[in-house]
């Protein structure tokens, strides 16, 4: 193939691997805002409507380090094609669930695909695009996925609004398949890889469960109690999981982590400050979204509208940082935009109350929303660059996982703290839409779990500055141009 040749392919690929980051994305930001319509129509408990949030972002966390280990031996096109096609299947189902039940097995069916797609996007578009107009592809993704975090809100408002939730998921079966067809025909089957190695597969079931165990912690410590025999036991038993899984990488030879990688401590501090990214921010425009319907009583479109300077200021963000990366020091872009998200977090607590005016809840998203996209280029560009290319999928794997934890932590803990104060009664309100009519004592616990989540985020946020204050240095190698992250 000559040059030219390649290039085309590359931006054709692009093509096809955007349609599914768009929809892993409208599908993600648009359930949140139809979460009290989803919540009326399926008479769902409020256990089965966080867990209709939870069960797809454990599903996703748990198996992106198996599936990033998988990609990295087996090969990257048919474990991503493959991700397509549970997505659709999963995303059909949620479509047509007629009880929470069904429709939280076709979330974790979902989060499955999901994992699929997102271990293998940025290791997809690093393998085929030349390395002149590699950042240039990856930004071009990257902005496709903010346009898809923007329009995730206010379709998820306008559908569930004018045609029902369903719509959120069966709408976008056509793309995908699209998406599908596109893929098959043009991502390579070959690409780099490392066939001689042998996958780690008590590894894989010790991660999985290791998760598993501290998503059940966090999610149920509340409602059972932090000190009930059962949340001690899942702690226990995390402990001797994951204590296990360390000494089992340290001993394998194909370990499914390589713990070579954590030796730099450049690389060490960047993957937790992605996690303190990721657990400070994430459920920030959740809790939004609860507010405005179940205390303003607002509809889901008007909602959706409302939570929109938090992904419009990412997307901005996210461009400004694509191009100051190339000359500023990672950690002082990095570092600023954990800053920016501490402020937003406690913006939004110092002003919320019953009938907090509007300006302020839009300033707040906004800053945090810059926050997020001014982080996410130089974090990931910073550690994609120092990897070897045989080692991109399980890089990107771990830090995905970690992203992706955090997202799965921030909306545990949002939705604990948040309801904590409320009973069981309100609790149902609370994610209905619906707690507005209910006794005002039951909204001012409302309000201020919300206020306490906040600043709990801002103190995270904090912590994630500092560790990226303290992370990357200059001058550190350099293997590759600037990657800009485009999963979510």
């Amino acid at each position: 193939m000559t040059a030219a040749n390649d290039a085309r392919r590359a931006w054709q690929i692009l093509f096809a691997t955007s349609l599914s980051v768009v929809l892993v994305f409208i599908n993600s930001s648009g359930l949140a805002i139809a979460l009290p319509s989803l919540t009326r129509d399926l008479d769902a408990t409020s256990t089965q409507t966080t867990w209709v949030l939870l069960v797809y972002m454990l599903a996703t966390t748990t198996l992106i380090l198996v599936f990033g280990r998988v990609a990295d031996i087996l090969g990257r096109r048919r474990l991503y094609l493959a991700g397509i096609v549970i997505f659709m299947i999963a995303t059909l189902g949620c479509g047509l669930a007629t009880d929470p039940g069904f429709l939280i097995a076709m979330r974790l069916v979902q989060g499955v695909g999901a994992a699929a797609i997102i271990t293998n996007t940025t290791a997809l578009l690093t393998d085929v695009f030349p390395s002149h107009i590699l950042s240039s592809g990856l930004g071009i993704n990257a902005t496709v996925a903010a346009v898809g975090q923007v329009l995730g809100p206010l379709l998820g408002g306008v559908v569930t609004d004018v045609v029902g939730w369903r719509w959120i998921f069966l709408g976008g079966l056509p793309i995908s398949l699209i998406g599908l067809l596109f893929s098959m025909r043009l991502i390579p089957r070959s690409g780099p890889s490392v066939r001689h190695e042998r996958m780690d597969y008590l590894g894989s079931v010790l991660s999985v469960l290791g998760i598993a165990l501290l998503v059940m912690v966090v999610s149920f410590g509340g409602e059972l109690g932090w000190r009930s025999p059962a949340i001690l036991g899942m702690v226990a038993a995390s402990i001797v999981v994951w204590t296990w899984f360390v000494l089992l990488q340290k001993r394998r030879e194909h370990p499914l982590i390589d713990v070579n990688l954590f030796k730099s401590r450049t690389i060490s501090f960047l993957y937790l400050a992605a996690f303190f990214n990721a657990i400070s921010n994430f459920a920030i425009v959740l809790l939004a979204s609860l507010y405005l319907q179940g205390v303003q009583g607002l509809s889901a479109i008007d909602a959706g509208l409302m939570i929109l300077p938090a992904p419009i200021g990412t997307m901005l963000a996210a461009g400004f940082a694509g191009r100051l990366v190339r000359t500023v020091n990672p950690r002082w872009l990095t570092s600023l935009g954990m800053l920016l998200i501490t402020a937003g977090a406690l913006l939004f607590a110092a002003t919320l109350g019953a009938h907090t005016a509007y300006p302020f809840i839009a300033a707040a998203l906004f800053l945090v929303g810059l926050g997020v996209g001014l982080f996410m280029t130089p974090n990931t560009s910073a550690l994609m660059s120092r990897v070897p290319s045989t080692r991109r999928g399980i890089a990107n794997a771990i830090r995905s996982t970690l992203q992706n934890a955090g997202y799965l932590f921030s909306t545990a803990i949002a939705l604990a703290i948040a309801t904590g104060g409320l009973t069981a009664s309100e609790r149902v309100a609370a994610y209905n839409g619906t707690l507005f009519g209910m006794d005002p004592a039951g909204l001012d616990a409302f309000v201020s779990g919300v206020q306490a989540a906040l600043v709990l985020f801002a103190a995270l946020a904090l912590i994630g500055g500092i560790l990226s204050l303290i992370g990357p240095r200059q001058g550190g190698q350099r293997t590759m141009p600037v990657v800009v992250i485009t999963e979510p």
